[in-house]
């Protein structure tokens, strides 16, 4: 966490330095629009709120039972450690572990953040065509980058990207069997290198039928009901970063085109997916304010990148960061609750 502040407010400090205008920095914060700043507190819950109810969609389908509080809770700290990692790696393994928390079972835990992934994926890759189909962001086209690139060319090249992607994952929902015989084999070559390894790999390859029986499950009416719910639930699950440079730039004060400011921020998202850097701390600033000075004035680019990062992500590391000091102190972590079925069984 420490690295993810430094870093990010390494990068607002020399936004600020390259304004060269601390009095308009200031004014700008003691004028801004207070009530797009509650909006952008109730889009910085997104994380939370819509993040958890597309994992309670998803989980609910293979581990009935399971609590939207847990799922809600679940869903706002795989944010916050995607915030803190680089390329978003702790994301995946905090949502399984805020999810065994709850009482869900490892298998059914790894299929659900599976799918949820998959449901980015497909609501990326379809909102970005969908959008460029209906004509939203021509405007766009008119503002070059570098070399006559344009930021509507960058966009279309990134949303190619996300497809591409998509195609690779529905391959591996059609071909469930191919994703776990590839696994068994890499636990079979496991197996054969090491002794202590080797002794727990049968209940690995227990939880791997498992897994594959879950992905399975989704090929049914009833999962694939549930999958087109979870893509419809990703836009609330990344309202904050689709619409924060929309709301920072209302609090400053700034008319803007609401569909183009939401394809470069969908723009923006594309291309800090998987940044190197914690939260793609550093790396944010700087491509936001580059690709925002279509809109905000050099001398407050970094009020702005200030709001923008608060919706986005500082309120999810915060909140993320009291919730997990909690846990500490009351000896959470590890913890698992029981969940009941309605067989009346238990997990």
């Amino acid at each position: 966490m420490e690295l993810f502040a430094l870093i990010s407010l390494a990068g607002v400090g020399g936004l600020l330095f390259y304004g060269n205008n601390f009095q308009a920095f200031a004014q700008a914060l003691f004028s801004l629009h207070w009530g797009w700043l509650v909006v952008g507190l109730g889009l910085a819950s997104m994380d939370w709120i819509g993040g958890g109810a597309r994992l309670w969609v998803v989980a609910r389908h293979v581990h009935p039972g399971v609590r939207l509080r847990d799922m809600i809770v679940a869903g706002g700290m795989s944010a916050w450690a995607a915030y803190l990692t680089p390329f978003q790696t702790g994301a995946g393994p905090t949502m399984m572990w805020a999810m065994r928390r709850g009482g869900v079972r490892l298998p059914e835990a790894m299929t659900s953040t599976f799918m949820t992934f998959v449901a980015t994926v497909v609501f990326f890759a379809l909102a970005g065509p969908l959008a460029i189909y209906l004509g939203a962001g021509k405007s766009l086209a008119q503002h070059n980058v570098v070399l006559g690139i344009t930021y509507y060319g960058l966009f279309r090249t990134s949303l190619t990207i996300f497809g591409i992607l998509g195609v690779v994952m529905l391959i591996a929902m059609v071909f469930p069997a191919w994703l776990r015989d590839g696994v068994h084999w890499l636990a079979g070559r496991l197996e054969r290198r090491s002794r202590r390894i080797a002794a727990r790999i049968e209940q690995l390859r227990g939880g791997i039928d498992r897994a594959h029986e879950c992905i399975v499950a989704f090929g049914n009416p009833r999962g694939l009901l549930a999958l087109f719910w979870a893509v419809l639930l990703s836009a609330p699950s990344h309202a904050n970063k689709l619409l924060a440079g929309y709301v920072a730039l209302r609090a400053l004060g700034i008319p803007a085109n609401f569909v183009d400011i939401l394809l470069l921020q969908t723009f923006i998202t594309f291309l800090l997916y998987f940044a190197p850097t914690p939260g793609a701390s550093g790396l944010a600033e700087l491509l936001s304010a580059a690709v925002m000075q279509i809109y905000v004035r050099r001398e407050i680019t970094a009020t702005y990148i200030l709001i923008w990062r608060f919706i986005n992500s500082y309120a999810t590391v915060i909140v993320g960061s009291l919730l997990f000091w909690y846990w500490l102190r009351r000896g959470l972590i590890g913890k698992e609750e029981v969940v009941a079925l309605p067989d009346g069984g238990e997990t």
